[in-house]
């Protein structure tokens, strides 16, 4: 079953408005997914707040995953999907990492309070799996990952990765570009 969660307004970049900053990426397999989630930990900082998007499988997990190592964080990352969320703490005295996936979740910011990440956010690296329409009030700033793949029966491990910067935390997103690439 593909996911109902994907619009047109997340597809086209949603509330980026005329100064988002985008940067469009090719990964071609899971470990490159991976590798780009190490190198875009590089970037983050506490207070960060980075919206994954994607169908079932694209690889949203993969990506958080290498984010998770990137930060040096403790504990396997694997999908929250039945717990919601998901709290790392840094092994390293760097930001914990906050993992969330609102598959599950239908309404707003008001089902999400509950999840206290007001509270999480200004210390961690808050991760959110299906959060458009969701969670864009945490922050003004933020981080939206599109992840494209192509549907249907394929064995095709080919995403495009598109990285949209939403705020002025996020106007050096462009420069950065060759250091995602690897």
């Amino acid at each position: 079953m593909e996911a109902p969660h994907n619009s047109p307004v997340a597809e086209a970049g949603g509330d980026a408005g005329p100064d988002a900053v985008t940067v469009s990426l090719s990964v071609d397999s899971p470990e490159r997914m991976q590798a780009l989630g190490r190198r875009l930990a590089r970037m983050l900082r506490p207070g960060d707040l980075v919206m994954l998007t994607g169908e079932l499988g694209a690889g949203k997990t993969t990506l958080t995953r290498g984010l998770g190592e990137g930060l040096g964080v403790r504990g396997a990352v694997t999908s929250p999907t039945f717990v919601i969320a998901r709290v790392h703490p840094s092994l390293t005295g760097g930001p914990a990492l906050v993992h969330v996936d609102a598959y599950r979740l239908g309404g707003g910011l008001d089902e999400m309070e509950d999840l206290d990440l007001d509270v999480s956010l200004p210390e961690s690296v808050v991760v959110v799996e299906w959060g458009d329409g969701k969670v864009e009030e945490l922050s003004g700033d933020r981080l939206r990952v599109l992840i494209h793949r192509a549907v249907g029966d394929t064995d095709d491990e080919q995403r495009s990765v598109t990285l949209v910067g939403v705020g002025p935390r996020w106007t050096g997103l462009r420069e950065a570009r060759e250091a995602l690439e690897g």
